[in-house]
């Protein structure tokens, strides 16, 4: 019975502290799983929820200040990728919308789409962040 309660917990744990981390960036990585881990589980969710909050909030942190200018000081293109489905964070796009890399840094990429610039993940197209 523990270790299916504990398991579901997990499990819990991950779905909530990918959410946290998604919503603008206000809780990310470790700290913030530790913190949904502590509230569903005490002590040993909190360590769980760490590890977690740290797989997905390495993945999911808000790009360099650097590559958000970058992606905007870029030229528009006559057209641009039109999707159906609403662009999130921690959502990929596509995989034949067309990304451009960031010449400085290789983790990183940006498309437009829908209009948005957005800035993704290369290989997985994740969108780690719309710019407004």
């Amino acid at each position: 019975m523990y270790k299916a309660l504990l398991v579901s917990g997990a499990m819990a744990l991950a779905s909530l502290s990918t959410n946290a981390i998604a919503a603008n960036g206000a809780v990310t990585g470790a700290v913030g799983g530790a913190a949904t881990g502590a509230i569903i589980g005490g002590p040993v969710g909190a360590a769980v929820g760490g590890v977690a909050g740290a797989v997905t909030g390495a993945v999911l942190d808000p790009p360099p200040r650097e590559v958000v200018t970058y992606v905007r000081q870029q030229p528009a293109p006559a057209t641009t990728a039109v999707i159906e489905d609403p662009i999130e964070v921690g959502r990929p796009i596509p995989g034949e919308v067309e990304i451009v890399p960031i010449p400085d840094n290789p983790h990183y990429a940006y498309a437009i789409v829908n209009n948005q610039r957005v800035i993704v993940e290369p290989q997985s197209h994740k969108v780690i962040e719309v710019i407004r």
